[in-house]
């Protein structure tokens, strides 16, 4: 076949200027979007509800290592009333009764399930432990705590998971239940620990010293200016304070962790006094403990089980799940982003779409529509469901996708599903309207290609001309023979309208050459215009769970 005219394979100079490259994706830089930073904040109590769901008590360890370095708190004559802040499952709680039988202790925690994890403890008894749900931002602690009444305050990595600017309010709610002689004891993270260097260039940056996690957890970070004017300013003062340092090595995993935590006790400022007792040398004590290196995560007393300083550090393969996907005569095992992460991910080419389950579907029960073709499928994502059935009788498939991520998960999935994969079989790197992208895909076929097909690419109003103008340019201008039938190149979306509409669609789809052959809802499937579509359906057994799911089929104008 001669080599298409490139005047018959592009779009106007001027358009070709202007989405010469369209960003789908967030920018990349350091900060989440504005919209994102909302999200975080007021789902806040979900991502530590599905955290506990997922966990359990299984993530951190219990913290035994509090009679050890706060033992003199607690170990006055009569009962001792404490408080714990963010209770978790009980990692605080439960070791602190079994070493003081006199303790009382109220937990709370704005994660449901979290409390309910403490209740159903083993060792959970109401004589002891009084568990609640609150959120120290918006809930007032003196609905369940009496006012002036706890003698001990425990905040162990909790106040890092609230927004720097609702700190505040959760020390001026602990004050109101504190004694006048009451005490906070506190640890979280300090500023350059190695899980917030690992943060850096990840898009994961809420605001100064404040990150959110790949599950949507968020970490604040402590500076000593930063706690010093928080207690100045609601008003405590600081009786302790001592920065750690610790390099943990754990030698069956090789990694080596620098972490960096501060600990501090402080207390109501109208106690006077920034030190009192023998608190100095305590202070100094705990320098001299924390400045020596041991190594073995387990040998440490940093507050985290291994599963955790894995999961920390970016070895765990925790972060997928495995769908098995049944297409006619077709099973598939695919591996996607754990739907614990996929709210927070920005890459919607990690998850598997209904509408590529639909359009396997079709291409499974109707192999006349690739068979002998040359197939590209466009924003493939990681499935691959689609291309890996095209390619049982195509001439030649190429799966696409301007995400890396998604494309190495996409290479994965192929190699365990196919036992061989086909030579005619590829995964290559398309980002819409990316010269360089482009030009690689004609070197596999410069005559252009017979079928392209996209599942939900539709979903972003600015990458639509972009993907419409890639197509013009890789689609075929000649009609394949199929038997004694002609059919003209194919442009085939299959899609969900969300924030882009039909009318919009049609218009760049206009402005770049294609014009509508033939449209199917399963919400009105009669509507089919000239009812190819409809045929493909009279022979699949696939059922569409969702009335929402729609395929555009597009000829050249």
């Amino acid at each position: 076949m001669a080599a298409t005219p490139s005047s018959q394979v592009s779009v106007s100079e001027n358009q070709q200027a202007q989405h010469s490259k369209i960003q789908i994706y967030a920018p990349s830089n350091d900060e989440v979007s504005a919209f994102w930073r909302d999200k975080y904040e007021k789902d806040a109590k979900k991502y530590w509800d599905i955290f506990y769901k997922r966990h359990q008590d299984k993530f951190f360890k219990d913290r035994h290592y509090l009679d050890k370095e706060w033992g003199r708190h607690f170990s006055g004559e009569g009962r001792t009333v404490a408080l714990e802040v963010g209770c978790g499952a009980g990692n605080t709680i439960f070791p602190l009764l079994a070493t003081y039988p006199d303790l009382f202790v109220h937990a709370c925690d704005f994660s449901p399930r979290a409390v309910n994890l403490v209740k159903t403890h083993r060792e959970f008894t109401e004589a002891k432990v009084n568990a609640f749900v609150c959120d120290l931002t918006s809930n007032d602690l003196c609905a369940n705590v009496a006012p002036s009444s706890v003698d001990i305050v425990t905040m162990i990595f909790v106040l890092s998971a609230v927004s720097p600017e609702k700190m505040p309010l959760v020390m001026q709610n602990i004050r109101k239940v504190l004694k006048p002689n009451g005490r906070v004891l506190f640890r979280d993270y300090a500023t350059g620990d190695l899980a917030q260097e690992r943060f850096t260039g990840k898009e994961q940056k809420i605001s100064e010293n404040f990150y959110v996690r790949g599950d949507g957890t968020r970490a604040f970070y402590f500076s000593d200016e930063f706690l010093e004017n928080l207690l100045k300013g609601n008003g405590f003062s600081m009786e302790e304070h001592v920065l750690c340092c610790k390099q943990v090595e754990n030698r069956s995993r090789e990694i080596v962790m620098n972490r960096r935590w501060v600990q501090a006790v402080f207390r109501p400022a109208e106690t006077n006094g920034i030190c009192s007792g023998d608190a100095p040398a305590q202070a100094a004590q705990l320098q001299q403990d924390c400045d020596k290196r041991e190594d073995g995560i387990e040998a440490t007393e940093i507050d985290m089980s291994e599963g955790m300083a894995v999961e920390m550090f970016g070895v765990s393969p925790s972060i997928k799940e495995i769908h098995e996907v049944s297409v006619h005569d077709y099973t598939f095992k695919i591996n996607v982003l754990s739907r614990e992460f996929q709210h927070t991910c920005a890459s919607t080419g990690l998850m598997l779409w209904e509408s590529a389950r639909l359009m396997a579907s079709v291409l499974a029960t109707n192999q006349n529509i690739v068979a002998g073709k040359r197939v590209l499928e466009i924003g493939s994502g990681c499935g691959g469901i689609c291309p890996m059935i095209a390619a049982a009788s195509a001439d030649l498939v190429v799966a696409t996708d301007g995400d890396t991520k998604a494309l190495d998960l996409l290479k994965e999935n192929v190699a365990s599903n196919l036992e061989s994969s086909p030579p005619s079989l590829y995964i290559k790197k398309l980002e819409w309207g990316d010269r360089e992208d482009v030009q690689a895909i004609k070197q596999l076929n410069e005559d252009g290609f017979d079928v392209i097909i996209g599942t939900d690419v539709t979903y972003v109003s600015q990458a639509i001309t972009p993907l419409f103008s890639t197509a013009r340019e890789l689609i075929s201008t000649s009609s394949r023979c199929s038997g004694n039938n002609k059919e003209p190149p194919a442009l085939i979306l299959c899609h969900v309208f969300r924030r882009v509409d039909e009318s919009s669609i049609l218009t760049a789809a206009s402005q770049c050459g294609f014009e509508l052959a033939d449209k199917w809802s399963d919400k009105t499937p009669s509507s089919s215009v000239r009812g190819i579509i409809k045929t493909w359906f009279d022979t699949s057994p696939y059922r569409v769970p969702s009335a929402a799911l729609n395929i555009m089929l597009f000829h050249l104008a």
